[in-house]
């Protein structure tokens, strides 16, 4: 067994000389379904001839899964999809057959997937590669047995500072007309569909940013850093996992029908009621890497409810969704943030380059119905014009440029970032804010919602601080039976029963009722300095009062609303709930509160 394992810790390095055809996003062509579609909503809208695009917020599991379905079936030239992480369950599985089913009717798809959950089951996602019209990379790979953890793991550690850098962006893009983008990676644990379930949002766009977007995409498919799947792993390797998985998750099932089958004669599992119960003394949180996304646990499968659950899920009909017309920009992170490797297999840090892409005349493109340019590029120009929002300058990250505008608000903030570690240069920026008249308003995952509760001691220790400020913060309460109506998510924000948890994962902010920001970014050091991100900044009152509105349900209704008294923290309950007010993170054992204070001294914000 030892030997095995310093065998996969052995295994060679990244390859070199990969063959990575160039490749980019074609022109949308006028009578495709989704370019007809989209000019017939324009021309109903009167926006026909002008730069504006259309957005839709997506919320629940159902739009947001409807969405991206609709997309499927309705693409006729072209399917771009890039994420974080694709787990391969059974809401991945349906959304992948039918992107097999477009790809069999001639639509290019192109996949372009981060490295870093490539593992295990995740693994699987991989055979999409080996699909005839389908082409698949990795971004920022790993070297490493992706079956061997220990050797992942090995690699990462001498490897580490490339390896904690990640791709995050999130984009699924059709026809180069329509897209969706936002918070929420490829999962069960995204649709509303697992245990433990995220409230999360996306913006579906429809019209010219679409373009924008796609640039960004095309941007890092032909980056050197983008491994296509066939020089990281064969095929065979991939249908033998395949055959591993699916005899696991048969004695899975076989064992859950003699299970129910003991339940209904009196003898109910006692594994699983310790198992639940230990999930409750916990508040359900595990500690993970704190790269804010779910992770299955080892050994995991996919029943056949959620299954069914996936198959029940209908695609949208785009013809009725409700758009909002608006200008717009987007804002990416260049792939050059990430150090890429040499031809040695050695980092090279000196390929590292923090900058942005950004839309030119980025500031008079927000300023009104008619302001400007749309257009994006790496660009040069860094004229300022005449409006309310900041010159169109080359920020050197996403956070960064998002920073820099709340400089321009005059009224009201509100901010949702489920990892936030505010660092100097926030706090800094939230207090002047403040100091001017600003109401700065925070809501962010409590500790018994955390997903990766180590990135909640980033908070932690800003937390007091904030409040002495004049910020109001907010926790979300992880109870699903106290969120389902809160977010605006019906019954089918927690849709499976055997649902325990929910775990904020939206990322949004609304400056002054005017400009709405969705995006993949968290207001956390980690997103500012490691990983790349991508948000669209929407200059729309309606977009803006819509989103407030759902945000403010979710403060007063499905958050803890935490305060200073008498120099210590309170938490006060949600609004119409039977809880009560709590004097230490609610929901969370004792043993999490002292570990994670512990850690507290030896983890710098950098790694949050």
């Amino acid at each position: 067994m030892t030997a095995a394992l310093l065998t996969g810790c052995a295994s060679p390095k990244l390859p070199t000389n990969v063959d990575r055809p160039i490749s980019t996003a074609a022109k949308p062509v006028a009578d495709s379904q989704l370019a007809q579609i989209t000019q017939a909503r324009k021309q109903k809208e009167n926006k026909a001839g002008t730069s504006a695009s259309g957005f839709m917020l997506l919320t629940g599991p159902q739009t947001a899964y409807g969405s991206r379905l609709a997309l499927v079936e309705n693409a006729r030239q072209s399917l771009d999809l890039q994420y974080y992480a694709i787990h391969a369950d059974a809401s991945t599985g349906r959304l992948m057959r039918a992107i097999v089913d477009a790809a069999r009717r001639g639509v290019r798809v192109r996949i372009l997937l981060d490295d870093f959950h490539g593992t295990g089951r995740n693994a699987l996602v991989m055979r999409m590669a080996f699909v005839p019209n389908v082409q698949m990379r990795m971004f920022n790979p790993l070297p490493g047995d992706r079956e061997n953890p220990v050797s992942r793991m090995w690699h990462a550690a001498t490897d580490f500072q490339r390896a904690q850098q990640r791709m995050h962006n999130k984009l699924f893009l059709a026809d180069n007309v329509m897209g969706v983008m936002g918070g929420r990676n490829l999962g069960d644990s995204y649709f509303g569909n697992a245990e433990s379930n995220f409230i999360d949002a996306d913006v579906l766009v429809a019209g010219p940013l679409v373009e924008d977007l796609s640039s960004s995409f095309d941007e890092y498919w032909n980056d050197k850093r983008a491994y296509p799947v066939q020089s990281l792993v064969d095929k065979k390797d991939l249908d033998r996992m395949r055959a591993e998985f699916t005899q696991r998750d048969e004695a899975s099932h076989n064992a859950d029908a003699m299970q129910s089958n003991a339940e209904s004669q009196g003898s109910p599992s006692s594994s699983s009621s310790s198992s639940s119960e230990s999930a409750r003394s916990t508040g359900g949180a595990r500690p993970q890497l704190p790269d804010g996304e779910s992770r299955p646990r080892t050994g995991d499968t996919v029943t056949k409810e959620q299954r069914a659950q996936a198959w029940d899920m209908k695609a949208l009909d785009l013809r009725k969704m409700p758009l909002i017309w608006a200008n717009a920009i987007m804002l990416a992170d260049k792939p050059g943030k990430i150090p890429a490797v040499d031809a040695d297999g050695q980092t090279d840090p000196m390929t590292a380059r923090a900058s942005t892409v950004a839309s030119q005349h980025a500031a008079k493109t927000l300023q009104g119905p008619n302001g400007g340019s749309r257009g994006v590029a790496a660009t040069n120009d860094k004229k300022a014009s005449s409006s309310a929002m900041p010159p169109a300058v080359m920020p050197d990250s996403v956070v960064d440029g998002l920073i820099s505008l709340i400089d321009y608000v005059h009224k009201d903030l509100l901010v949702v970032s489920p990892y936030f570690v505010p660092g100097e240069r926030m706090m800094a920026t939230f207090k002047a804010a403040v100091d001017r008249g600003v109401r700065v308003r925070i809501l962010t995952n409590s500790l018994a919602s955390n997903d990766a509760p180590v990135a909640h001691i980033g908070y932690a220790r800003y937390r007091e601080q904030l409040l002495k400020n004049g910020v109001e913060l907010f926790e979300l309460d992880s109870d699903p039976s106290n969120l389902r109506a809160a977010f605006g998510m019906g019954s089918t924000g927690s849709a499976t029963p055997q649902a325990q948890r929910m775990m904020l994962h939206s990322k949004v902010l609304v400056l002054d009722g005017q400009l709405t920001v969705i995006g993949s970014m968290n207001l956390d050091q980690r997103s500012k300095l490691q990983n790349t991100e991508i948000a669209v900044l929407v200059r729309s009152k309606k977009l803006s009062k819509e989103t407030t509105q759902l945000i403010e349900q979710g403060l007063t209704h499905g958050s803890w609303r935490v305060v200073l008294e008498n120099g210590e923290l309170v938490w006060k309950p949600p609004l119409g709930s039977d809880l009560k007010e709590e004097a230490t993170d609610p929901d969370t054992s004792l043993p999490l509160r002292m570990m994670l204070k512990l850690l507290g001294p030896f983890v710098p914000d950098s790694v949050l």
